[in-house]
């Protein structure tokens, strides 16, 4: 008997062993690819650096301007081109860098149409407008001995690291960019209030930053997390009289054109009326809205806040590139590593000055010696250029003291080259005032040195007191509350319920005033719908819906309507009275005033919070003393809608009879309902 060959799990899979492994390797290529794909726009294009706060297209474009700076204006395209030199991507990624940058009005000095911030008008051609560095920029931003230099993209030149900058410009000029996975929306802030609290941590006290937009506005910044969280921006509105508002300056990164779009929007969907809004911004912010017959500016303010982009929220997220990886910071976190960084830089400053000025007390001191001291005379006999070397190394030694370090080679060398001309006309008291020039400059550097933090803040303020004017501050900071939009909605809705037909809409016209209902509301409110048997729900205003005639009360949702209400509760055929406040709800849905039963029926509903009063008339009774009495519904206590009530009397309540006064107008008045008097 022969047995069937077995096959076993591992020989079943030996064939797909390859396939799954070239499978795996192609997944890995992929991982491996989108990784670096992926940190190259992080790092390279999106994401700035916290230490200089620049994007490297911004840096290639200012170490370029750098190079190419005589003081003369430059032709933009002239610049771009440079740039590309050292920028591996498209002329007009730097032409847009290049026109933001010069618009911030910090860096880049301009003249020509470099566009308007304003309307968004475009920049001209880069042929027909030229820039250069502003004084600030080359004060601050560039130091050779400071900056450290790697090959460009082609190997061609070199491009920095990261510049030496002396303000924090990440927080000066603010920055937005998505890269993949993650995106940054940094607030610029104002020049002078970054460096008073520059000097403030350098003295050891707190200090907070908000904000500075270009555009001015109006800021509430109590969502303001440090750099992230909420902000609410305003445009700031004027009243030029009743039938004029004009608009003078914008929430960040609005312009009039899309400022201007959102108020026409808003007016042809009716939630704003206007007659006219003309734009004449040049220099300054100019927006003009007329208003048509019947509608004034004090009332249309708050809706061009709630319906236009007159008011904008904006999410900043401070996501920047530290220590060559993306995290994020805090604006306070990002000021102190600035100004860290900025006494370092400034403290080697001083170390490089203070070397090169000890370097030429150094030769001016060898030269004094060498020629005071005639020592020039002893290489005359010498033969050999070697010998004459060793000579004058020799005549030094006894000098060892005064000298700042050991003579070299090079001051050997150097010695050798003064020429006969020069040392016959050599003048002993201008060289003395030299040397003590030098040490003089050299003991201020050392002086400096020790207190680094005083001198700090000193040049902080010398750059404040030359700089600061010409940057105040342009955004108001303001807290201000939420615009309640139902409120500030037009009211430009007729609704009507006719109760005889049942329906209700704003298709609907009212027809018999006593019994009928109409009232006026915006698209944006609720209406509140209560029948006669207790239950009640809230919709929104339709155009015609069948309702019934079994009606109570119609009319819009308001927070602050207090309800009075009798009803009898059929159960126990006892009535009760209640106040309540405006139920909550949820659209479309059934809810109920009271425990639903055939008999149970409304038998006094009506609005108001004071002197609502009503006379009961009670089912007559041998045995009773009076058959009616009066009830004060402000002796109740306004509770939630659920609450059962107060039992008004022991007896049955035979009618309800509401003796207010005369209602409010267009409320409405439920006295008895039919059938409550045959109980």
């Amino acid at each position: 008997m022969t047995s069937e060959p077995k096959h076993s799990t591992e020989e079943a899979t030996v064939p797909d062993e390859p396939q799954e492994k070239s499978r795996g390797k192609l997944h890995q290529l992929f991982d491996d690819n989108f990784l670096d794909y992926t940190s190259y726009v992080i790092r390279e294009r999106a994401i700035p650096d916290i230490d200089d706060g620049l994007k490297p297209v911004q840096r290639r474009l200012l170490q370029t301007l750098h190079n190419m700076d005589d003081g003369r204006y430059h032709k933009v395209a002239n610049v771009v081109g440079e740039t590309m030199k050292l920028h591996p991507h498209g002329d007009q990624s730097i032409f847009a860098a290049l026109v933001n940058l010069a618009n911030k009005n910090y860096l880049i000095d301009r003249q020509g149409n470099f566009g308007n911030i304003y309307t968004g008008d475009q920049a001209s051609a880069a042929r027909y407008i030229e820039c250069r560095l502003t004084p600030l920029a080359r004060e601050t931003l560039f130091n050779k001995d400071l900056t450290e230099f790697v090959d460009s993209y082609d190997g061609r030149m070199q491009e920095p690291v990261s510049l030496p900058s002396k303000l924090p410009m990440l927080l000066l000029l603010g920055a937005e960019g998505i890269a993949v996975g993650m995106a940054t929306k940094i607030m610029p802030h104002n020049f002078r209030e970054l460096l008073q609290c520059q000097i403030k941590y350098l003295e050891g006290e707190e200090f907070i930053l908000y904000p500075d937009f270009p555009k001015g506005g109006i800021v509430d910044v109590a969502g303001y997390d440090h750099g992230n969280g909420r902000l609410r921006c305003r445009a700031k509105i004027e009243i030029s009289d009743e039938k004029t508002i004009t608009i003078t300056e914008l929430p960040y990164t609005l312009t009039t054109q899309a400022l201007t779009d959102s108020v026409e929007k808003a007016a042809k969907a009716g939630k704003i009326k206007i007659s006219s809004i003309n734009d004449y911004t040049a220099e300054k912010v100019e927006v003009e809205i007329k208003l048509p017959r019947g509608v004034y500016a004090e009332e249309t303010i708050d809706a061009l806040y709630a319906f236009t982009d007159c008011e904008l929220s904006i999410s900043p997220n401070l996501v920047v590139i530290k220590e060559n990886l993306p995290c994020i910071v805090s604006v306070e976190e990002v000021l102190c590593r600035n100004t860290d960084k900025l006494k370092l830089n400034l403290e080697e400053e001083l170390n490089i000055e203070r070397g090169r000025l000890l370097d030429k007390l150094h030769a001016r001191k060898l030269e004094q010696i060498f020629i005071e001291e005639r020592l020039y005379k002893q290489i005359e006999e010498q033969t050999s250029y070697k010998a004459v070397t060793v000579t004058v190394r020799e005549a030094l030694i006894p000098f060892a003291d005064e000298l700042i370090r050991k003579v070299s080679k090079e001051d050997v060398e150097r010695l050798l080259e003064i020429k006969i001309k020069r040392i016959s006309r050599y003048d002993i008291n201008k060289q003395e005032k030299e040397i003590r020039l030098l040490q003089k400059g050299i003991a201020t550097l050392e002086k400096h040195l020790k207190d680094m933090v005083l001198f700090t803040k000193n040049y902080l303020q010398e750059v404040l007191d030359k700089y600061g004017e010409s940057f105040p501050r342009r955004s108001e900071l303001k807290s201000f509350d939420e615009i309640n939009v139902r409120e500030a909605a037009l009211a430009n809705i007729q609704v009507a319920y006719h109760r005889e037909s049942g329906f209700i809409g704003h298709k609907i016209k009212a027809e018999d005033k006593k019994k009928d209902r109409d009232f006026a509301c915006s698209e944006l409110d609720r209406i509140l719908i209560i029948f006669n048997d207790g239950v009640y729900k809230v919709i929104n205003v339709p155009d015609k819906l069948f309702i019934g005639s079994e009606v109570a009360w119609v009319g819009v949702v308001d927070n602050s309507l207090v309800f009075n209400l009798i009803y009898r509760a059929g159960a126990v055929n006892i009535s009760y009275a209640k106040r309540f406040n405006t139920p909550k709800f949820i659209l479309n849905r059934e809810y109920r005033l009271f425990d639903e039963h055939k008999r149970s029926a409304i038998q006094l509903l009506r609005t108001g919070d004071k002197e609502i009063r009503a006379r009961i008339s009670l089912v007559p009774s041998s045995r009773a003393r009076y058959n009616s009495l009066e009830i004060e519904m402000d002796d109740y206590l306004v509770k939630g809608v659920a609450a059962k009530g107060k039992r008004i009397s022991s007896r049955v309540v035979r009618r309800v009879t509401d003796i207010t006064g005369k209602p409010r107008k267009a409320e409405p008045v439920i006295a008895s309902l039919p059938g409550l008097d045959k109980v």
